[in-house]
């Protein structure tokens, strides 16, 4: 487990002494639930199932580490959301993809009346030569 929940001593130790621990150590002073909070929020930024990040915690219930966690990493939905949008096909072309593929479907008709206007000429040339 994350943390020293149901440790003995535990909750004597840590803030009656911590003071003189933070001040000895030239740290910034933190939370008991500090280290475990960031523990967890690379374990799901690192996508970490939330199962396994609720059972590492000592939850009784992915729904109290999702209630808890989930706020913490608005990234997180942006990427399912993300995710989701990709498994949806899309109906309709935006207005570039429309332009770009009618710009290239006019050059090829344009490439092709040049070709068969060449044609032309050349059999009109040859059938006045002979």
């Amino acid at each position: 487990m994350i943390c020293g929940e149901g440790v003995e001593g535990v909750g004597d130790v840590l803030p009656r002494g911590r003071e003189s621990l933070v001040a000895a150590s030239a740290l910034p002073p933190i939370r008991l639930h500090d280290p475990r909070r960031g523990a967890t929020t690379f374990a799901l930024a690192g996508g970490v199932d939330m199962k396994v990040v609720s059972e590492m915690l000592g939850h009784s219930s992915i729904k109290i580490t999702s209630d808890i966690y989930t706020s913490v990493l608005p990234e997180i939905a942006k990427d399912a959301a993300e995710a989701a949008a990709k498994l949806v096909p899309l109906q309709r072309k935006t207005e570039a993809e429309a332009h770009a593929k009618a710009a290239t479907k006019a050059a090829a008709e344009a490439e092709k009346a040049k070709r068969k206007a060449a044609k032309k000429a050349k059999f009109k040339a040859k059938k006045a030569k002979g």
